[in-house]
């Protein structure tokens, strides 16, 4: 059974929580298929897929565009259910989706009708829980985020970094036990990218949330995770996972001259080369010859 823990702010590597110091949960996934349709129609994009989140840690999912990494954050979100296999959270299957999971997608999902402080409060308004510890906590991460100036404007009054501050935010003012993230930062600048990767570091360094990171930029993974898991083109699976090791607290620009981050670097693309190969040359002779020449090769 993965266990429930809860943050002990005197531990190493953490301060005290911006969210309300709830419980954070292991995600456990066993064994499970999701296939599409049926019949000669039917598209298999998850199979024998197994993997474990670490409670209080950060993970990070990597893998070839299309290869069915958001079908398996629609999973453990609970959006949809297997087509074999369980998943389980703090040792429990779900169900269908539950407060315990916040999941932050690549698209904005502020209202547009809505000021900020009233964006971020919207959970526990919309469940009749708007007590005033919930209010402090609402007020102390708006404050958190940089957005004390901005709490009366609307999502179109604010620029893209401050509309992702908000919905980290609207996310963790609701105290979930895992922090689901599916490329968040997709679509940014690059200089803003930049600057959320450094700001959520920070923050996921400091909160007590178990975070699972999905994206398929080898450096934001390196960056963010305590551990990668590679997955395979589709039907996708775990090929490997990899313990990252490097100290926190940590910063971007700092990684450039690391020879640990570096050789991951070097290592992870070498394997999504070779699965990006499996779905892009299915079938064409060209798109072989094409990826053999520009295959990663080993220095002598």
């Amino acid at each position: 059974m993965t266990p429930m823990i809860r943050c002990d702010p005197k531990s190493a590597g953490h301060a005290v929580a911006v969210g309300h110091g709830g419980p954070t949960a292991g995600v456990e996934v066993r064994n499970v298929d999701k296939t599409y349709g049926v019949g000669r129609g039917a598209r298999e994009v998850v199979k024998g897929c197994s993997l474990r989140i670490e409670p209080g840690k950060f993970t990070v999912m990597i893998g070839p565009s299309g290869a069915g990494k958001s079908t398996i954050i629609r999973l453990v979100a609970g959006f949809e259910k297997p087509t074999r296999g369980e998943i389980l959270v703090g040792g429990r299957p779900i169900g269908g989706p539950g407060r315990d999971r916040q999941v932050m997608f690549q698209e904005t999902s502020l209202f547009p009708w809505m000021t900020t402080s009233e964006n971020i409060s919207y959970g526990p308004r919309a469940r009749a829980e708007y007590s005033p510890a919930a209010r402090e906590a609402g007020d102390r991460l708006t404050t958190r985020m940089g957005l004390d100036g901005f709490r009366l404007r609307f999502p179109s009054q604010l620029s893209g970094g401050m509309q992702r501050r908000a919905e980290l935010a609207r996310a963790i003012v609701n105290d979930p036990s895992v922090m689901i993230l599916d490329e968040p930062f997709r679509g940014l600048d690059s200089m803003t990218k930049r600057l959320m990767l450094d700001y959520y570091a920070t923050l996921s360094e400091e909160a007590c949330q178990t975070n699972f990171f999905v994206t398929t930029d080898v450096d934001e993974a390196i960056f963010l995770a305590d551990r990668l898991l590679v997955m395979t083109a589709i039907p996708t699976r775990v090929r490997a996972t990899i313990d990252v090791g490097l100290p926190r607290p940590r910063r971007l620009a700092a990684l450039v001259d690391d020879d640990r981050a570096s050789d991951l670097k070097a290592l992870v693309l070498a394997m999504l080369h070779e699965e990006a190969a499996k779905s892009f040359a299915a079938g064409s002779r060209a798109a072989a010859d094409f990826l053999d020449v520009h295959a990663p090769r080993a220095t002598v």
